[in-house]
């Protein structure tokens, strides 16, 4: 093979995955807002990862000590909630149901959007006609509307009760679904316009001559050359997840039990914790939100530099 002489792309799909790994993360980590964005995901992670841990088991209200809406204090750093629940604990263990949406969501759309991106770029024709206009009927209405209807919809069907799958309430999981089902298009859109570009390039044409099929081609030669479009995407589309959970569960879609950060902001609106005061109630929960979206937009930013280092350099 004379690898110098093939495309970019193609070049990048010969080389080792794990050193095309480590160049890229190591290229992320040299910018600060690369480094700052995975340095506020790390912390967050280690707290979704063991909340019992750092701040023991998730308190309810037969377990509360605290006074109602009590304010920050030594023995409760972050104030309580109506029912003396300690809102440090509420909202480290709300951490993980939040982050879990948005990983599972993030997860469903990114495969949606990859999946039919590659399938409808490559094959090209009606096939690509029809699945573009799909895309077009989900970027032209209000994601938040859909999901908000879906999820109302698809509950009352299915009825949620207190069954669970993998230790989250089957509630939650239909707002994972939800999600993934109504923002795949935008990725989707994204990926085809890159596989567009790649079918015509030399390496796939000489893969077609030796015989290869079209699912070998689309595996073996599309799928490594878009990979980075896929994680910028999944980058951008987890902070949009958590977004929408986090907006799902203030209108009172989410689920009591399980608090997620959304839960919180919903359960201080009813109780009148702004009308009252109660800060701490709100605040935390909120914040937490904004420095997730926050450090998303740092790696978007930052994987944006990597993958157009000429628009780079313009700024």
């Amino acid at each position: 093979m004379t690898a110098p002489t093939l495309p970019g792309p193609a070049a990048l799909s010969l080389q080792p995955v794990s050193r095309q790994r480590f160049g890229f993360l190591r290229e992320l980590l040299r910018r600060p807002s690369g480094l700052f964005g995975v340095i506020i995901l790390a912390i967050f992670t280690l707290l979704a990862l063991v909340p019992d841990l750092l701040v023991g088991p998730l308190q309810t209200a037969v377990t509360a000590t605290g006074p109602r809406l009590g304010p920050p204090s030594i023995e409760f750093p972050l104030g309580t909630d109506e029912l003396g629940r300690s809102i440090l604990n509420l909202t480290v263990h709300a951490t993980r149901i939040s982050m879990v949406i948005g990983l599972l969501a993030t997860f469903i759309t990114v495969a949606i959007g990859a999946v039919l991106g590659i399938v409808s770029g490559y094959v090209g024709g009606r096939f690509d006609a029809l699945l573009m206009r799909i895309a077009d009927f989900f970027l032209v209405l209000p994601t938040f509307v859909l999901a908000i209807i879906l999820t109302a919809i698809i509950r009352d069907a299915i009825g949620t009760g207190s069954r669970e799958i993998g230790g989250i309430r089957l509630s939650l999981l239909v707002i994972v679904v939800v999600i993934g089902i109504t923002s795949w298009s935008s990725a989707a859109r994204i990926i085809r316009s890159q596989t567009l570009s790649l079918k015509e390039r030399a390496f796939v044409d000489r893969a077609r001559v030796i015989g290869a099929s079209s699912s070998h081609i689309m595996r073996r030669h599309i799928l490594p050359n878009v990979v980075n479009l896929i994680v910028a995407n999944a980058v951008l589309t987890f902070a949009g997840a958590i977004l929408t959970e986090t907006t799902l569960s203030f209108v009172g879609l989410g689920d009591p039990f399980q608090p997620s950060w959304g839960q919180l902001l919903e359960a201080a609106r009813s109780t009148g914790a702004p009308g009252l005061g109660a800060w701490w109630y709100f605040v935390p929960a909120g914040a937490s939100v904004v420095l997730v979206v926050f450090a998303f937009t740092l790696l978007g930013n930052a994987l944006d530099d990597i993958l157009n280092p000429k628009l780079a350099g313009r700024r």
